[in-house]
């Protein structure tokens, strides 16, 4: 590759990310209502085919802020796992703490990776490396002769995601998700 062709990359791979930075920003501070390509142009000082020759609609915008997100949560709930040592209840309350900490501190990035539509699959043979990551810091919660831990581990990613989406919602008291947690994590251990 020529040193102006690696720089044509390099480029588009910066716009790119401001895109994605630009959408994630708007998204937090005004919500994906908000979220037009008209505005994102607007934002990053780009027109609009520039816009649509990086992603052809909204929802590959969502995605790509969507993967960051998944790539950001991984690495939290990876640290989270490492601080508590082996596997077990202990490990298991972290990695919880630390997603519901990511979803209520992160609502319009946790909404872009798992409310509003995407592409992206989980449990798939087109599941990213980040959604996986994601995945394994809860299957490394479990015991490696637990021949259910990636059942265990889904089941509890599932209920996380319910008490996190619930309590955004208002539907239940966000003050009791470490009552919730240790309940959760008390039926797993």
């Amino acid at each position: 590759m020529s040193a102006v062709s690696e720089r044509r990359e390099r480029e588009r791979a910066h716009r790119h990310q401001l895109i994605v930075t630009a959408a994630r920003e708007l998204a937090e501070t005004e919500g994906w209502g908000s979220v037009t390509t008209r505005r994102l142009a607007d934002r990053v000082e780009y027109s609009q085919p520039v816009l649509y020759s990086h992603f052809h609609d909204k929802d590959a915008i969502v995605a790509a802020v969507a993967l960051d997100g998944f790539d950001e949560l991984a690495t939290c709930l990876h640290a989270a796992r490492q601080s508590a040592g082996g596997p077990g209840p202990v490990a298991l309350h972290a990695v919880g703490q630390a997603y519901l900490a990511f979803a209520t501190g992160r609502p319009a990035l946790y909404q872009a990776m798992f409310i509003l539509p995407t592409r992206l699959k989980f449990a798939s043979e087109e599941t990213l490396p980040p959604l996986q990551a994601c995945f394994d810091a809860f299957v490394e919660c479990f015991d490696p002769g637990n021949e259910r831990r990636e059942l265990f581990a889904e089941v509890i990613w599932s209920a996380l995601h319910g008490i996190a989406v619930l309590a955004d919602s208002g539907r239940i008291p966000a003050a009791h998700q470490d009552e919730r947690l240790d309940f959760l994590v008390s039926r797993f251990s």
